[in-house]
């Protein structure tokens, strides 16, 4: 699923991010821990072709990243993985149903409102479809935002600090969600984060140094 060679990257002058060789089979639920400013962020950006690193090799799901551009790199990712942020990056001004008919369209699926409201119902938030999202609780945008990255069925999950925030609880409900829905869509999952709470979770790891 992930193959990865030689990878660093710099901003400017300062290296953020160096990972020699990391291989992640298909189906696999990894942790990438480490200290902020180790670089998770900026994997998880790569892994998901937001990024290009300054050397190394990508490969995903079979795809040379660096060979793809444009709005082949788009489509390529809208089919193939889906997001999580830990800003969730929910569109204020949508409603939570256009939201997600928006993940569709970016990603060139067809429309298909019957699968929005499977996968919102999944996520026990199907009743929030007219809402927009300032009036949802922070854990029911958490649920919107994993909602949309799995709608499209990717290959690959990334969720990049998804307990950021939480208290012990909704922290352990939010792995559960995230393990649930990556099982259900047979989707690899990558988990980018510092909370020490979660590597529990984890039997697979990459420790990231500062």
């Amino acid at each position: 699923m992930i193959s990865i060679h030689g990878l660093s990257h710099r901003y400017g002058e300062s290296e953020v991010l160096r990972l020699p060789e990391w291989t992640v089979a298909p189906g696999e639920r990894w942790l990438v821990h480490g200290p902020s400013g180790c670089g998770k962020t900026t994997l998880l950006h790569v892994i998901a072709g937001l990024v290009r690193p300054s050397t190394g090799s990508v490969k995903v799901a079979g795809a040379d990243l660096q060979a793809l551009r444009g709005s082949t790199l788009d489509r390529w990712r809208g089919a193939t993985v889906g997001i999580v942020l830990q800003a969730m990056h929910l569109i204020s001004h949508l409603s939570v149903l256009d939201n997600m008919r928006l993940a569709q369209y970016l990603a060139r699926v067809s429309q298909d409102d019957a699968r929005v409201g499977e996968t919102l119902a999944a996520l026990g938030v199907a009743d929030k479809a007219a809402r927009r999202p300032g009036a949802l609780s922070q854990g029911e945008q958490q649920r919107v935002a994993i909602a949309r990255a799995v709608l499209n069925g990717p290959k690959l999950l990334l969720a990049d600090e998804p307990t950021a925030s939480l208290d012990d609880g909704a922290a352990a409900r939010a792995v559960e969600l995230l393990f649930t829905q990556a099982q259900r869509h047979r989707a690899t999952l990558v988990v980018a984060t510092h909370d020490g709470r979660v590597k529990q979770h984890f039997e697979k790891r990459l420790e990231l140094a500062a």
